[in-house]
């Protein structure tokens, strides 16, 4: 697994991001590369290469962070009119950084399906 990564940088404050949240077990930021007016990746500090490297018992109170901090950004955030959230598992769905992380998307109408 590669544990050095550009979300990892983030977290550890080698690369500077727009954090719009973070405590001790994850940090959130607007992506550099929007796809919606409100763009936001939810990270666990914590690197872990993929959801399917997660989701196993001990880490279920680590994945409900995540999902509680996006319900806080997406209030705080203003999307009272709904939001999208994002997972990727794996190049083949569209996982370019090998460290799990939630989209946080709203602020525009989204179409279905997503692919």
């Amino acid at each position: 697994m590669m544990t050095d990564n550009i979300f990892l940088k983030i977290s550890e404050g080698k690369i500077p991001a727009s954090i719009v949240y973070e405590d001790d077990r994850c940090l959130a930021f607007r992506d550099i590369n929007p796809q919606a007016p409100v763009h936001v990746l939810i990270i666990p500090r914590r690197v872990i290469a993929t959801h399917a490297d997660i989701v196993k018992p001990e880490d279920r109170d680590l994945l409900g962070r995540l999902q509680l901090v996006a319900v806080q950004l997406a209030k705080k955030l203003g999307l009272t009119d709904g939001y999208r959230l994002v997972v990727n598992c794996k190049e083949r769905a569209g996982q370019t950084v090998p460290h799990l992380h939630i989209h946080l998307l709203g602020g525009r109408d989204m179409a279905w399906p997503p692919g």
